[in-house]
């Protein structure tokens, strides 16, 4: 079956063609963090939906080169870095780093290229995009010494988020980065240094300065992807204006089509609230942790919500996603212990297996593909305790969970079970053997509070990492 994406720009689900004419890589751009704090979990849902775009493509074959930009140079890094009192690339690294023991610790695969706004050969390209649009006449240099882009000479502007610019209200220049759809107004493409800025400047055709946000995509995704690139994704919040202007300037430097498919990852709302420090309900990845989560329970939690809908995100969704993982650790282990070095033979429920990646190339639909996956636990532990399920079957559904996992990075990590608490397995077990059943509850309390979890069965104690 093809992949079929829902497009932003067309607002319709299409069947996915690569502009490789072999058909077999694909270019994709995905917005990264603004590194001026640490990310909150709901930029880390959109990042989660782009590594589950990424994975399952290359589980169709396609060989994925992935770009995420480093936002390191804004009005909001700036200002942190003027507040903090520190140079803006030393307070921006502390952002950078933290942000990549983030995705490592949620799994995200690491993108292709994560290039730099403020590094030399990008801003020299920025330099050379507005220089070329100025030629144009499409950019200009305005009284405030900002270079600005002309809308009036983009007549496609507002395509992608659908909008009618003719029964918006103009309201001349805008020289901040973010803006609101009732201040359409020509954006700025170079920012006229000023004193809020500090040293943070760079010599350019219009004099000191530094670029504005939108240019900086622009210029990082076409160096590195060329003109056109298959996919663009981001947040929602992306489409106006930050994606419109990459669409605006790229395609007015390259005579090009920017991008063939647009991809927005919904909202994510917390307790049915917009995510607020006033709320108490603002999260960070490491508040999460904090309160014993770990990074795949989060993860689980961010993916099981199809990327267009609004995500609920709730402390009682990550004990659901604990459970849910537990149930798939305990179906892996009894799959295990039950295949033992058998070859994989066909196994009768692999029809499971493809309705799951079939579910995904239905434009990424994960709640479908994880009920398959559920069934597929469901039927193949009831074929286990009919004695129905042959070891070489079981090694083939453990194939299948391999070629599963790929996609969604769930599985548990092997861990080496402590001395001490193989001590008190057997030390509980010697206290069932006399019928102490108290003192068998309180050592499973002791063996828990060190993270593993003892479950009795016909053939002795099982453990399992918390």
């Amino acid at each position: 079956m093809p992949v079929r994406l829902f497009n932003t720009y067309s607002r319709q689900t299409e069947v996915f063609i690569p502009l490789d004419p072999a058909g077999k890589s694909v270019k994709m751009y995905t917005c990264g963090p603004t590194v001026y704090n640490h990310a909150h979990i709901g930029n880390f849902r959109a990042y989660v939906f782009e590594d589950l775009l990424q994975r399952h493509l290359e589980a169709r074959g396609y060989a994925v080169e992935r770009v995420m930009n480093l936002t390191d140079v804004d009005d909001k890094t700036i200002r942190g870095a003027r507040t903090a009192g520190r140079r803006l690339a030393d307070f921006t690294q502390v952002y950078k780093d933290a942000f990549f023991q983030d995705i490592d610790t949620l799994r995200i695969k690491r993108a292709s290229h994560f290039p730099a706004a403020t590094e030399p050969r990008y801003i020299e390209r920025m330099i050379a995009m507005i220089t070329q649009l100025e030629e144009q006449g499409i950019a200009y240099q305005a009284d405030d010494k900002s270079v600005y882009f002309r809308l009036a000479k983009f007549p496609a502007y507002g395509a992608l988020a659908h909008l009618n610019l003719d029964e918006l209200r103009p309201s001349g220049r805008v020289n901040s980065d973010e803006y609101e759809k009732e201040n359409i107004g020509d954006f700025a493409l170079w920012k006229a240094w000023d004193e809020a800025d500090g040293d943070v400047r760079w010599d350019s055709p219009w004099g000191a300065g530094r670029p504005g946000w939108h240019i900086e995509c622009s210029a990082m995704a076409t160096a590195i992807l060329g003109p056109e690139m298959d996919i663009h994704c981001g947040g929602v919040d992306n489409i106006f204006p930050h994606h419109e202007a990459e669409i605006a300037q790229s395609e007015s430097c390259t005579g090009k089509k920017f991008v063939r498919h647009w991809l927005h990852c919904a909202h994510l709302m917390v307790d049915g609230q917009k995510m607020s420090k006033s709320l108490g309900n603002f999260h960070t990845l490491r508040d999460l942790l904090a309160k014993g989560f770990t990074g795949r329970e989060i993860r689980y939690a961010l993916l099981t919500v199809n990327y267009r809908l609004p995500l609920n995100f709730t402390l009682a969704g990550l004990d659901a996603a604990r459970a849910a993982l537990g149930r798939i650790d305990e179906w892996i282990v009894r799959l295990r212990e039950h295949a033992g070095d058998a070859a994989p033979a066909a196994a009768p429920l692999a029809a499971h297996a493809e309705k799951f990646f079939a579910s995904l190339d239905e434009d990424l639909n994960i709640s479908a593909a994880l009920s398959h996956l559920f069934d597929l636990i469901r039927e193949s532990n009831a074929a286990l305790d009919r004695a129905e399920l042959s070891p070489a079957q079981a090694a083939a559904l453990l194939a299948d969970w391999q070629r599963i996992d790929g996609v969604l990075a769930f599985q548990r990590e092997s861990a080496a079970i402590p001395a001490e608490v193989l001590a008190l397995v057997e030390k509980r077990q010697q206290a069932r053997t006399d019928k102490d059943w108290k003192a068998s509850d309180q050592l499973r309390d002791e063996i828990a509070a060190l993270g593993w979890i003892v479950k009795d069965t016909k053939d002795g104690p099982k453990l399992s990492p918390r």
